[in-house]
C-alpha cells in the first residue's frame, strides 16, 4: 500500500495551519479597556501636537512680520536686529522640520504604530529642547558681534535714546532666566511622558508574548 504524496502534503499543511491558529488565538490581547485608554491618550497627544505646530507657524509668522519691519527702519541697529531675527528663524525652522521628519503619521493604523509615533514625536521634541538651548546662546553671540562690528553706528544711537536702550537689556537679561527654567520644566514633563510611553510599549509587548 502507497501513499498518496499529494494527499499526505495537503495533510501537513492543514495541520499546521490549525497549529498556527491555535497558537494566534492563544495569544493573550490588549483589553478593551486598555486600548481605550491608550486611544484616548493618543488623540489628546495628536491634537497638542497639531495645536503646538499651530502655534509655532504663528509665532514664526509674527517674528518674521516683526524682522521685515525692523529691516524697514532708517536705524543701523533695528536693521541689525532685523538680520538677527531672520537668521534665528530660519536655523530654527531648518531644525524643527529635521527633527519632525518622522513624526507626522504613524507607519500603519494599529495602537501600536501610533504609540510609537507618539514616542518619536517626544524624542523629536526633546531634542528640539536640546538644540533650541545652544540655539539661543548663538544667536546672542551673534548679535554681539554685531554690534561690536557696527559700534561706531550704534554707539551714537544708543546714547540718544540710553533710558529705552537699557530697559530693553534688563528685559532681555531678566527672560533669559525665565526661558531657561521653563525649558528644563518642559523637558522634565517631556521625559516623564517618555517614560510612560515605553512602559505603554513594555505592556503591549507583555501582552503579545
Amino acid at each position: 500500500m502507497t501513499n498518496d504524496p499529494v494527499t499526505n502534503a495537503s495533510v501537513t499543511e492543514d495541520r499546521e495551519l490549525d497549529l498556527w491558529r491555535k497558537q494566534w488565538s492563544s495569544v493573550a490581547r490588549p483589553s478593551p479597556e486598555f486600548q481605550r485608554q491608550v486611544q484616548k491618550r493618543i488623540k489628546l497627544q495628536n491634537r497638542c501636537f497639531w495645536l503646538g505646530n499651530l502655534l509655532a507657524a504663528a509665532a514664526f509668522a509674527g517674528m518674521l512680520i516683526f524682522a521685515v519691519y525692523l529691516s524697514q527702519q532708517a536705524s543701523r541697529l533695528e536693521r541689525g536686529q532685523a538680520t538677527g531675527v531672520c537668521v534665528l528663524l530660519l536655523v530654527s525652522a531648518a531644525c524643527r522640520l529635521w527633527f519632525l521628519r518622522r513624526a507626522w503619521r504613524a507607519e500603519t493604523q494599529s495602537t501600536r504604530a501610533f504609540v510609537e509615533l507618539w514616542r518619536r514625536r517626544l524624542l523629536a521634541q526633546l531634542r528640539g529642547l536640546k538644540i533650541g538651548i545652544y540655539l539661543a546662546i548663538g544667536w546672542l553671540v551673534f548679535c554681539a558681534a554685531l554690534a561690536a562690528a557696527n559700534w561706531g553706528t550704534i554707539r551714537l544711537q544708543l546714547m540718544a535714546h540710553l533710558a529705552a536702550c537699557l530697559v530693553l537689556m534688563v528685559v532681555i537679561v531678566l527672560l533669559q532666566p525665565v526661558i531657561w527654567f521653563w525649558a528644563m520644566w518642559l523637558r522634565r514633563r517631556k521625559v516623564a511622558e517618555l517614560k510612560e510611553v515605553g512602559r505603554l510599549l513594555e505592556e503591549m509587548e507583555t501582552m503579545n508574548d
